[in-house]
């Protein structure tokens, strides 16, 4: 754009503004108009005695023959606008000026600036180009462990008091060219390895990127590294959680981050049969590794939304879902490599299993299945998983079935009682583990965590502090003893 045709146009709006819609007689005030514009040059005669026979003038009218780029006509125009301008201000009328020419600025500039759930926004007028930037931060306090004890060492171990920022994140994503053509990556800025480490060794590293063709609903693709979509717990982002940390499941079961590819939809949209799908192929080797056989890693799974309502990704109801909504779903994984488990930090090892760094290749052979179940409804959420996982072990030649779940709910109980703060959400959680002892893997460990805990949402999870107390419970299979603690944690979860 001519920046001094784009100022020129401007000038023109006001000058049509000023004289037209401030005038207390239009029809005066649009043949002085008129006049100003024919004595400046601006418009011909011809026009004049055509516009002048309208019985009222619109700014189409009055801007129709204004569209020369000439810069002897543009001098011409600022000079009328200038005039005009001069006019108001002697009569007071100095906002009524700044207000027209900030629409119209507004009107016209290229790029739009906003603030919304996922961050600040820059996007262009035509919406093909935008860009969304936020940051986040999680600060956490925890006595007297950090992580969650899965051997009898870790409860003989010398209790912690300690803070730690345990996540510090910048995301940023939108779309480019289309609207359908989405982006997204994530930086994790100053990261404990997992919740069990320490963060002291640890460093900046990408863990999500993504590029999303997803021009119709029924189908899009994915490509890049990020969760994959299998269980909700570990789909739900760490700042939508309801507790401070996701379960004790969660380290057992996830398949956490994995690069590849993946075909993704959702059919039936609003009737009784509203279902999203979700089947990939990827690496098998966990966060930014690359695949080191040829053999992959399949991952699926089935959502049945069966109210007809979609149920998003997050846990609460902090936005007080007017209607019942809920979701039953499915999912299944295998894959052949030297991993065990899988986090954040990559590919890993369950205890008692070889670690990647000295396991055969192709050592392991892993199949997993998971159920789970999620419902929200004017400030109570419920959600449930069941997991089932089995290890082949080609070297050892043993096969190692793994068990696992939990249930938690909340409720936001201002609906019951008025004297309960409303930004107050009380949530209660169990969860267990069954798996092979970590030095003999013929006997089981139980593990078993009852949590309870409560949010104060200042600003929905974007701003919230959130407390949980935990009694965890071991019983060695091996050894036949029990122990037990608690753990106390706080956090302040917050978005930019």
């Amino acid at each position: 754009m001519n920046p001094r045709g784009f100022l020129s146009n401007i000038g023109r709006i006001v000058a049509v503004a000023f004289f037209v819609f401030t005038a207390s007689n239009v029809s005066a005030a649009e043949e002085e108009l008129l006049d100003i514009l024919l004595a400046n040059g601006v418009i011909t005669q011809e026009q004049y005695d055509s516009l002048v026979q309208k019985e009222s003038l619109t700014s189409e009218d009055l801007l129709g023959g204004m569209t020369s780029t000439d810069d002897a006509l543009d001098k011409k125009v600022n000079a009328s606008v200038d005039a005009a301008i001069e006019e108001r201000l002697a009569d007071g009328m100095a906002e009524e000026i700044a207000s027209d020419v900030a629409a119209s600025v507004e009107k016209d500039f290229p790029v739009k600036a906003s603030r919304g759930s996922s961050g600040f926004r820059l996007e262009t007028r035509d919406g093909n180009w935008q860009t969304n930037l936020q940051w986040r931060a999680q600060l956490r306090y925890t006595n007297p462990y950090s992580g969650d004890p899965r051997q009898l060492s870790a409860f003989d171990a010398p209790s912690e008091s300690t803070f730690e920022p345990r996540r510090l994140r910048m995301k940023i994503g939108g779309h480019g060219y289309q609207p359908w053509l989405k982006y997204y990556f994530e930086v994790d800025l100053q990261p404990n390895r997992d919740p069990d480490s320490s963060s002291a060794s640890a460093s900046a590293r990408v863990i999500d990127w993504r590029i999303d063709v997803a021009k119709w609903d029924w189908g899009s693709l994915r490509v890049g590294q990020w969760k994959i979509d299998f269980n909700r717990e570990r789909v739900d982002s760490s700042g939508r959680q309801q507790f401070v940390e996701r379960s004790i499941v969660n380290r057992v079961f996830t398949i956490d981050r994995q690069m590849g590819v993946q075909l993704r939809g959702h059919l039936f949209k609003n009737t009784p049969a509203d279902l999203r799908y979700y089947a990939g192929i990827f690496n098998g080797e966990g966060r930014g590794v690359r695949n080191n056989d040829t053999n992959m890693l399949y991952a699926g799974r089935l959502q049945w939304n069966f109210l007809g309502r979609d149920l998003g990704l997050r846990q609460t109801d902090v936005e007080f879902t007017e209607l019942p909504t809920g979701s039953l779903a499915i999912g299944g994984m295998t894959n052949e490599g030297s991993c065990t488990r899988w986090s954040s930090s990559g590919c890993g090892n369950l205890d008692g299993f070889a670690s990647p760094a000295i396991a055969a290749t192709n050592q392991f052979k892993i199949d997993q299945f998971v159920q789970d179940f999620a419902f929200k409804w004017q400030g109570f959420s419920v959600q449930q998983e069941y997991h089932r996982k089995t290890v082949r072990d080609r070297v050892a030649v043993t096969e190692n079935d793994l068990t696992g779940g939990y249930f938690q709910t909340g409720y936001f109980f201002n609906n019951l009682l008025p004297s309960v703060p409303a930004p107050l959400e009380l949530a209660v959680r169990y969860a267990f583990v069954d798996e092979p002892n970590a030095v003999d893997r013929a006997f089981e460990n139980e593990r078993e965590e009852f949590t309870v805990g409560a949010n104060w949402f200042f600003n929905g999870h974007d701003n919230k502090l959130t407390v949980d107390y935990s009694h965890l419970t071991l019983d060695d299979g091996l050894v036949g003893r029990s122990e037990s603690e608690n753990r106390l944690r706080f956090q302040w979860d917050i978005s930019f």
